[in-house]
């Protein structure tokens, strides 16, 4: 047990600053990672300010951008910083070597097999003894970006422009990158880190600087601009966003210190407090351990938006009040999952630029079986640890159990009650697969049932208030499996909870009736989450 303490304190990266870690008491691996980030912070502002566009070209602009991510990924892990390089700079050899109609696939073999290499060294090498910030994080984030560019380059220069969506015609990339233009995408200090991962053109257009007059299209209408890039157009300060996301982070970091410590995951597994507490004592812990465990989330993704913010990287258009939006890279939306009272609103907005990634490589692709594939994707990148998997093989019953309470729900047929169904696939972590089936149902159920609980202000809240808790409870039992990753602590819990939710799937398949009455609810309002819209 103390040999695997001192090894969560250890580092394949950098040890300077193990004094700092022994201090604060946090794992040095984490120490790294958080002084890398806070560096690029203040070198996102320097880049900004010294680095404009107005002042140095895009060569000098993508060479430091790359230097400095090497040098980050350098200090975080050592020598094994030298499979994000192998792996890029494979890649791009594919890219310059194969046709274009087939470098997408050549692409994504190559970068998820590397990738899924070293996910499984990390299990069965390590023996869950690697560090939680290990380079591998690093390497997921160079295969989205990978095979984002490859896909692009096919569509702009192997595909016909009639056989492409609007989307990707616009994303298309009709010449192939230079090797400096590549590893500055792939391996730029503002997102080789944690990500997220950002379209080409988009990252092109910021190291270009024409990323202020196309995403603010709507300041130059009417005016007498010309739209040469960045001279004609005054470009937003982002002092103001990235200070709200800086003030996120350190909330974060005080509920880390406050409450996560306090209620660590791994105690839902422990024996004597599986098997000397009440069930329903359990049942809390486990909700409080997971919304104790969120804001490491929060923090990293908040961080790394903020540092994109700094160097000018960011701006997605305008809002309705005609503010600048800095959300263009943003991967979460914490008000929004915390009060989520649905699944959909809950995984719209979490790992929001992952699901994206999923949607325009696989989703939007697959001729057939597209959620199936973009399972079988999501899982593989993600990694090979069991605890992974085990909500996919839960999601048997439970997508048996949709099927039987389908029947019994009324489907309008009007065109308002479509929805975005891949974002309930996509946007989660592979362990939450099985919120599809659930959602949805879900989904039907609250278009026809919420309408009657709004004739009261207190009804409503009543039913906000269930559902909510109904929400945060299956999330909570469908993503505890991704953070004890184990088969043995998987399995403790899942008893220890009676597996109560794969009871109550299997019970439903078995007790529902074949021919259920359907229910009409008449004329009513219809919803799409929080907002109330007239048939």
């Amino acid at each position: 047990m103390g040999e695997q303490s001192d090894m969560s304190f250890k580092t394949t990266g950098s040890t300077w600053l193990s004094p700092l870690s022994d201090l604060v008491g946090i794992p040095l691996d984490q120490v790294n990672f958080i002084i890398c980030q806070v560096f690029g912070l203040v070198i996102a502002f320097w880049f900004r300010l010294c680095l404009h566009p107005q002042r140095a070209g895009p060569a000098l602009r993508h060479a430091v951008a790359t230097l400095l991510g090497a040098s980050l990924v350098i200090f975080c892990f050592g020598w094994y910083a030298f499979h994000i390089f192998i792996l890029t700079l494979a890649c791009y050899v594919i890219l310059c070597q194969v046709s274009a109609c087939t470098v997408h696939w050549y692409s994504l073999i190559v970068a998820l097999g590397y990738l899924t290499a070293c996910q499984v060294s990390r299990v069965f090498i390590f023996n869950y003894g690697i560090l939680s910030t290990d380079f591998s994080g690093p390497l997921m984030m160079i295969t989205q970006k990978i095979t984002t560019v490859a896909f692009q380059v096919h569509d702009g220069m192997g595909r016909k422009q009639d056989d492409l969506t609007p989307e990707q015609r616009r994303l298309a990339v009709t010449a192939r990158p230079s090797l400096l233009e590549y590893l500055s995408y792939n391996l730029n200090f503002l997102s080789i880190l944690v990500g997220p991962c950002s379209n080409y053109h988009d990252y092109i257009d910021f190291i270009e600087g024409r990323h202020v007059w196309r995403k603010l299209e709507r300041l130059r209408q009417g005016s007498d601009l010309e739209h040469d890039g960045y001279v004609s157009l005054p470009e937003p300060s982002p002092v103001r966003a990235v200070c709200q996301k800086l003030l996120v982070c350190v909330g974060c970091v005080v509920w880390f210190f406050v409450v996560t410590r306090s209620f660590p995951i791994v105690h839902n597994v422990d024996p004597q407090f599986v098997s000397q507490t009440p069930f329903l004592s359990r049942l809390a812990y486990a909700f409080v351990s997971i919304q104790a465990a969120r804001p490491k989330f929060y923090f990293a993704w908040t961080l790394a938006d903020a540092i994109h913010n700094a160097a000018g990287y960011g701006i997605s258009g305008m809002d309705d009040k005609g503010r600048v939006s800095w959300d263009l890279v943003s991967n979460i939306h914490i008000w929004e999952i915390e009060t989520a009272t649905s699944f959909k609103s809950f995984v719209d907005n979490w790992n929001i630029q992952t699901g994206a990634w999923l949607k325009s490589v696989c989703y939007d692709r697959a001729p057939h079986y597209r959620t199936p594939l973009t399972f079988v994707l999501s899982a593989l990148w993600h990694g090979v640890y069991p605890g992974y998997y085990f909500t996919f093989l839960t999601g048997i019953p439970i997508t048996l159990a949709a099927r039987a309470v389908r029947p019994y729900i009324h489907t309008h047929t009007h065109t308002h009650t479509h929805t975005s169904d891949h974002r309930a696939v996509l946007s989660f972590p592979v362990c939450f697969c099985m919120s599809s089936s659930v959602s949805r149902v879900y989904l039907q159920v609250r278009r026809n049932l919420r309408p009657y609980f709004l004739g009261s202000r207190s009804v409503k809240l009543a039913y906000d208030v269930v559902t909510w808790t109904a929400t945060q409870f299956t999330v909570c039992y469908a993503v505890m499996p991704f953070l004890l990753l184990a088969v043995e602590p998987t399995l403790t819990y899942y008893r220890s909870m009676y597996f109560h939710v794969h009871v109550i799937s299997i019970l439903a398949v078995i007790l529902l009736p074949s021919r259920p009455r359907i229910v009409k609810p008449g004329n009513h309002v219809l919803l799409s989450n929080n907002n109330v819209k007239a048939e």
